[in-house]
């Protein structure tokens, strides 16, 4: 699936990170906790020399429950703590700041792997993957070309995801 040109998109809350309560956000740097393995995981992708994209739907902005000044100390604390857990790196992150409805960039819409290409353009989103918690990140990339990997259908956590699409060919 994942092969060379291509890059791991990944969703954030839920894949990288332990999502939230529904109703809630991952608002302030301290919400943020890592979900087990996933930083060995985007360690991996590194060591694999794979780019790591992480696309996260982030509706609490458009909900005022924080602002982008907020959203980029959360991301500044995920930076660090896949850093010091496994010196893991992601290439960038992109974020929809939007509420539910029509927009080009909140998941399912394939906006925010659309723009990672163009501001990557060694990004080839037909060798790449995206892998997610929810349907609609599979879906984003469905509509982008991107093949996806369903959390607790296709593998059991990014862990997982990542070992899969790492194996040999002939380990699969």
């Amino acid at each position: 699936m994942l092969r060379p040109g291509g890059a791991a998109f990944l969703d954030r809350d839920g894949t990288i990170n332990v999502k939230a309560p529904e109703g809630a956000y991952v608002e302030r740097p301290e919400d943020l906790v890592l979900l087990p393995g996933a930083a060995q995981a985007i360690r991996s992708l590194n060591d694999a020399a794979i780019p790591v994209v992480v696309v996260t739907n982030q509706r609490g902005i458009a909900l005022g429950r924080m602002d982008e000044v907020d959203l980029a100390a959360i991301h500044v604390r995920l930076v660090d703590l896949l850093d010091r857990e496994a010196g893991a790196a992601v290439d960038d992150i992109l974020h929809c700041p939007h509420d539910r409805g029509p927009c080009g960039c909140r998941k399912p819409a394939p906006g925010l792997l659309l723009a990672a290409a163009q501001r990557h353009p060694h990004i080839e989103l037909g060798r790449s993957v995206v892998i997610g918690d929810r349907p609609s990140d599979v879906e984003a990339g469905a509509a982008a070309g991107v093949p996806g990997l369903l959390l607790g259908r296709d593998a059991e956590d990014l862990a997982h995801a990542v070992q899969h699409l790492l194996a040999p060919v002939s380990a699969i």
